[in-house]
């Protein structure tokens, strides 16, 4: 049986998502959500949470930032593996916290190299992977 596995990408530009998301389509397992609104993402996460193995999030959004939104989804499913991106520079002790207690599993910088991200995802789902003990 082959399990299949959810990535969300969210963020407020759509053109950024799409792309992020035709990008991401390559990996097998995985099937690629997109959101541009951060609570219809949270919605769709804490329903499918079991499910979910990877959140790409950016950091400045309407509504709830990236910071937010994976500390939210963490304490949903801290199994869940986290990536924030931003185009600023970040220099926060709340991140820097967020990091320590990995709340937050990996970081992004805008622009990023698509190939950086299917690395990156890659790498994180193969640590979820790992705490699942899939093969």
């Amino acid at each position: 049986m082959v399990k299949e596995f959810l990535v969300a990408i969210v963020d407020d530009e759509l053109d950024i998502v799409n792309l992020f998301r035709d990008a991401l389509s390559k990996i097998k397992e995985l099937s690629i959500f997109t959101f541009t609104d951060p609570i219809v993402a949270l919605e769709h996460i804490r329903m499918n949470k079991s499910k979910y193995a990877v959140v790409v999030s950016d950091l400045r959004m309407p509504g709830i930032n990236g910071m937010d939104l994976v500390y939210k989804i963490k304490k949903e499913n801290p199994l869940v593996r986290t990536l924030l991106m931003t185009a600023f520079e970040v220099d926060d002790k709340v991140f820097e916290e967020y990091v320590k207690n990995k709340i937050i599993d990996g970081f992004l910088q805008k622009p990023l190299k698509l190939r950086d991200l299917e690395s990156e995802v890659h790498k994180q789902f193969d640590i979820y992977k790992k705490s699942q003990s899939i093969k």
